[in-house]
């Protein structure tokens, strides 16, 4: 499966650089897997495609200010992006570096506000570990003089806005690095309507990492190698998926990253088991699905493992065709655009 395939052709214009109005004011493709039709509507109207019965399954991670600036003690200016917490601790860090000049072991990076990282070896996943020291504990530091890591595409920097909207209004969980952008378009008092509605609502964290980002660099599909994020599923988001299906309700995955964590417990256990670990699950066509029978999630970036999954859920050519009437219709792209319901 060659990975040429799954590539588009996208206006730049067309990449949506700042957030909608609303947030449920974006606009909803409506893919019909069985009719193979495509039709539009606003993201507010989502209830009148849902049924009593039904489970939304959301993603409440939280986006960490991820990306801070530096500079060495001989004044060059450094980058760091944060990855993960190594071991839980507040203060250790696994870290991407953007410098000039090569970091070192041992060296120190001056930030803002009596700050201070210190470069300590390489993980064994090849990153730099950094500890981070200051005046006050680093977590309160953080959420302040942090920046939202926006995706490359947005080419921006990050503003005030973004600190409110680059965030799920459920997110509750911190430690993700990019937001499941479908949950975007949800207000509270659009889950309220649904909820009226009879559908209900359960949560899971997937702490999305920087490999949402990078590109595939292989030919072909099946080399690719994908990568891990952390995830958890509650006891009584296990219970909600069980009780669901044995109703006879549809199990709806918000975005692509409860989708992966979803198939991925189902893979390891054979159905859906509270827990928490690392998914490395790479779905793409010819994968069968074990769990999920909708899907509302954004339009993804060509070649990307996104897109890839999205296209194994709704069939290939059935997505691609979806993509292709999206430019035609105008449909805003990527985090910050429009969305799609898969049903």
């Amino acid at each position: 499966m060659l990975v040429k395939d799954f590539t588009f052709f996208l206006p730049q214009e067309l990449i949506a650089r700042h957030p909608s109005a609303e947030r449920d004011g974006s606009r909803l493709m409506l893919l019909d897997r069985s009719s193979k039709s495509v039709s539009e509507d606003t993201f507010s109207n989502l209830h009148a495609y849902l049924r009593p019965g039904d489970l939304l399954v959301l993603n409440d991670t939280r986006v960490i200010p991820a990306r801070l600036f530096g500079r060495k003690q001989s004044g060059g200016r450094v980058e760091i992006f944060l990855l993960r917490r190594v071991n839980g601790s507040e203060e250790r860090w696994e870290c991407l570096f953007k410098s000039s000049k090569t970091i070192r072991e041992g060296q120190e990076i001056i930030l803002e506000s009596g700050m201070t990282a210190t470069v300590l070896s390489r993980s064994a996943s090849g990153n730099w570990l950094a500890e981070f020291s200051g005046n006050e504990p680093f977590s309160f530091w953080l959420e302040r003089e942090g920046h939202i890591p926006l995706p490359p595409y947005i080419q921006r920097d990050d503003c005030l806005e973004d600190r409110e909207r680059y965030q799920t209004v459920v997110a509750r969980e911190p430690g993700a690095v990019a937001a499941p952008t479908a949950g975007l378009h949800f207000t509270h008092e659009l889950l309220n309507r649904l909820a009226l509605h009879g559908v209900e609502t359960a949560f899971l964290t997937l702490h999305t990492g920087l490999g949402t980002f990078q590109p595939v660099r292989v030919a072909h599909v099946e080399e690719h190698q994908i990568h891990t994020e952390r995830y958890s599923i509650p006891p009584e988001t296990a219970e909600a998926v069980v009780r669901t299906k044995a109703a006879g309700g549809r199990v709806i995955a918000v975005g692509t990253t409860s989708a992966r964590t979803l198939e991925y417990s189902a893979q390891l256990y054979g159905h859906v088991v509270a827990g928490c670990g690392e998914a490395d699950i790479f779905i793409y066509p010819g994968y069968c699905f074990k769990v999920i029978d909708a899907l509302i999630t954004n339009f993804h970036l060509p070649e990307s493992t996104l897109l890839m999954l999205v296209s194994a859920f709704a069939g290939q050519k059935f997505v691609l065709e979806a993509y292709r009437e999206a430019v035609s219709r105008k449909f805003r792209f990527f985090s910050y655009g429009d969305a799609m319901f898969i049903s």
